[in-house]
């Protein structure tokens, strides 16, 4: 499954669908959003093929907000609310909890480090957010 949450992680995801099934006879579920999203900061198909990546960069984030599809948009919301008030935020896109259990782990730690609070946006699911977020 590969929730894209713009356009260049919509691409990202066609190509993935498209490489596992030519090459591992894997089917693949796009969820697309009906609504008109922006272009995120740093998306790119490449960062989509690992599953999730830093939207907006924070060194020594006091919060970590996930999101997939459109609510990435509503988290880089709540950061500028956040950031307002004094807090270090970082968001993350995370398309694909498949591609992203399958990177290395230093990776995983170092876009979800364990020692940061992490909160997941999801419309209306909390189910799975556990192997990711403190709360969701």
């Amino acid at each position: 499954v590969i929730r894209p949450a713009d356009g260049n992680e919509t691409s990202g995801a066609y190509k993935v669908a498209v490489e596992r099934s030519k090459l591992e006879s894997r089917p693949t579920l796009m969820a697309l959003s009906r609504q008109t999203l922006p272009n995120l900061p740093n998306s790119s198909i490449a960062n989509v093929e690992r599953g999730a990546y830093a939207v907006v960069e924070s060194a020594d984030p006091d919060i970590i907000l996930i999101g997939t599809g459109s609510e990435v948009s509503v988290c880089m919301e709540a950061a500028k609310q956040l950031e307002a008030k004094g807090k270090a935020v970082r968001v993350v896109s995370m398309p694909s909890w498949e591609l992203f259990r399958a990177q290395p782990q230093d990776y995983k730690d170092k876009v979800l480090p364990k020692v940061v609070p992490k909160l997941s946006v999801e419309a209306a699911v909390t189910m799975g957010w556990g192997e990711w977020a403190d709360g969701f």
